[in-house]
């Protein structure tokens, strides 16, 4: 099965490491090219529980309007992610072209941040739900919410459900 459709995925110290690698290699799996996007590239970022991952490309020098979906995995990252400037106009390029964002767990943070989540449903880590109703969200507890082209997920035992469901979007809109 060959697809000309890539993903970025954003990349910070501590990403939670399931949270990247399941996603990426069932993406890679399916035909799909998954860019790991950090803030320089060729850094290696170890994740919470030391699993190493190095940026295919800086998210200042990509050409983010060529992918086809955004991934953002949770951790502690997101926490870090969403300082970043261009990370949130990546992440608000993507919402408002309604290409499909992946998020889970801590991951909401970056979208809260990027102002994009009024009137959306979503789930997360229970830990900050507050956030993401602050933001204007519907927060609920179930393993994966799709809201159009918004994915979620609550943690690494949901990520078959949330994985499939974030292909499966990605699958209907090419």
């Amino acid at each position: 099965m060959t697809k000309n459709k890539k993903v970025l995925c954003f990349i910070s110290a501590d990403f939670e490491d399931l949270e990247l690698w399941y996603p990426k290699l069932r993406l890679e799996e399916s035909g799909y090219t998954v860019d790991l996007a950090g803030e320089k590239k060729g850094v290696t970022y170890k994740g919470k529980y030391g699993v190493p991952a190095t940026s295919d490309v800086s998210w200042d020098d990509v050409d983010y309007k060529s992918y086809s979906g955004l991934l953002i995995p949770g951790g502690w990252a997101p926490d870090k992610l969403r300082r970043f400037d261009k990370v949130l106009e990546i992440t608000r390029y993507m919402a408002e072209h309604n290409k499909p964002i992946g998020q889970i767990c801590h991951a909401g943070w970056v979208l809260a941040s990027a102002e994009v989540l009024n009137g959306r449903k979503v789930t997360s880590t229970p830990g900050i739900k507050d956030d993401l109703r602050h933001a204007g969200a519907e927060w609920v507890n179930q393993p994966v919410v799709v809201d159009g082209n918004l994915v979620s997920g609550r943690w690494p035992k949901d990520l078959p459900y949330y994985t499939k469901a974030f292909i499966d979007l990605l699958d209907e809109r090419e």
